[in-house]
């Protein structure tokens, strides 16, 4: 099998197991990635059969991993990137259907409004080369769809991570922050809450050093792949705490210092 034709048959089956709510058991078939630039390349042709099927496009890009004890947890060793389609963005207060989700989760982030282009020819970016090009940052949950596989899908977890999209359902966000260039966000504190409990909470420095810090890596991996970041291009950036799952009938919130809250509720 050539490489175009595995990573074909690997974007069909992704998105055809996504679709039918089924776990994404990809890496016990004969199709699995070998690497990461392969495995980027599924996730694009996963992703673009998924936008296809749903009417609907890419939106941004949310990059994982980005925490330390995330990488510890999932056992790699860096981050990794995924594709947000716009279907599955929604505002602050909206009610979210259980039955969307395989197993619906919830993590608390920095989202990124790109104002600018990020060319090739500007790589190897940093935070402050990037800083400039950011139009607004929002408080965001990022939606987790999670879709575990089977017991032999432990094997290559970074490369799993990059061709399943790294369990992306979508996002829910705060209103836009225009002018945030002076807010200390490595001090800023970000907490998740479940119906009225506290369950998950971290503060900037958590996430690479700084939550802008992802954008620079972001922007450098790109390149790498023959991509680049651009205007209106969307981001989010890492949690500030574990994943946690949730279920018909609750309602959660997120906070982030200088970038406000956002919230919705489960129904099913």
């Amino acid at each position: 099998m050539t490489s175009s034709e595995s990573i074909r048959q690997a974007g069909d089956y992704l998105a055809t197991e996504f679709l039918a709510h089924r776990p994404l058991d990809v890496m016990i078939q004969p199709f699995a990635p070998t690497d990461e630039q392969q495995g980027y390349a599924i996730q694009e042709a996963f992703l673009g059969r998924v936008a296809e099927e749903k009417g609907t496009e890419v939106w941004g890009y949310k990059i994982a991993y980005t925490n330390a004890f995330m990488r510890d947890r999932a056992g790699v060793a860096g981050p990794c990137s995924g594709l947000i389609l716009a279907s599955g963005v929604h505002e602050s207060g909206v009610t979210l259907n259980r039955d969307d989700y395989l197993r619906l989760g919830i993590e608390c982030e920095v989202a990124v409004r790109m104002g600018a282009d990020l060319p090739p020819s500007g790589a190897p970016y940093t935070r402050e080369t990037v800083h400039d090009a950011i139009e607004w940052l929002a408080a965001s949950f990022e939606i987790i769809d999670g879709r575990d596989g089977a017991a032999g899908e432990a094997k290559s977890p970074a490369l799993r991570s990059i061709v399943t999209n790294i369990n992306n359902g979508g996002a829910v966000l705060a209103e836009p922050v225009t002018d945030w260039q002076s807010i200390d966000l490595a001090a800023s504190q970000g907490k998740m809450i479940v119906n009225g409990e506290v369950i998950g909470e971290g503060v900037g420095t958590d996430i690479m050093g700084h939550p802008l810090e992802p954008v620079a890596w972001l922007a450098n991996n790109l390149v790498g792949l023959g991509k680049s970041l651009k205007a209106g291009d969307m981001i989010l950036t890492g949690s500030f705490a574990p994943p946690y799952f949730i279920e018909a009938g609750d309602s959660a919130s997120i906070s982030i210092e200088g970038l406000g809250e956002a919230h919705f509720t489960v129904a099913g």
